[in-house]
């Protein structure tokens, strides 16, 4: 069973909307180029050959959000649920509160344990989340958003919605991949980053 090790891509709260839109070009570009290497990519080899990139939405300013954190330092440990049989064990590692549609929205930021302990990893955390287009627009399973310790500036964080990637599992079954928790479900609707399927034109 492979497991998941995304992409990882920065991100700092000073940078301006043209670079962001700029910033999101290169994502874009980067995950194409992943997906379309049959060395990294999740996809099968007759996949590969005939892969033309991934379904994007436009990207969208009003999705780069600035959330404040409440960090959760004493948060217990648990074993979150994956689409196999495996149970790493993750620990919340902040609350996210931000603005959308008018109104406030949360969701939690967690970090794994395997990453806190290793020299890589260890600045990375893990923002795993549902919303209304799932299994429409979007893979029904979810989709992450990768933010950093690092990015952590006066307890706020960027969230660049317009970055969220499907998990391996959306092309590839033999990937063992994180379901985003119940408390990270939200009701309204994300139209950024990758949609669901493969371009096909």
């Amino acid at each position: 069973m492979k497991y998941l090790i995304p992409y990882i891509f920065c991100f700092t709260l000073c940078i301006s909307h043209a670079q962001t839109e700029s910033a999101q070009k290169s994502f874009q570009a980067e995950l194409n180029l992943q997906y379309g290497n049959k060395d990294s990519s999740p996809l099968s080899n007759k996949e590969v050959k005939t892969f033309k990139g991934l379904p994007f939405y436009n990207w969208d300013k009003s999705l780069v959000v600035v959330a404040s954190l409440k960090l959760t330092p004493e948060a217990p440990l648990f074993k979150m649920e994956t689409t196999s049989n495996r149970t790493p064990l993750y620990q919340q590692y902040a609350i996210a509160t931000f603005i959308l549609n008018g109104q406030k929205q949360q969701l939690s930021i967690y970090q794994s344990q395997d990453s806190k302990f290793s020299f890589d990893y260890k600045d990375y955390l893990f923002l795993p989340f549902k919303d209304a287009t799932n299994g429409t627009e979007t893979y029904e399973g979810g989709r992450y958003v990768d933010v950093f310790i690092s990015n952590i500036i006066n307890n706020t964080i960027v969230i660049d919605f317009n970055k969220a990637y499907n998990p391996y599992c959306a092309y590839n079954h033999n990937y063992s991949c994180p379901i985003p928790p119940n408390e990270n479900h939200l009701e309204i609707a994300i139209k950024a980053g990758v949609k669901k399927g493969l371009l096909s034109e």
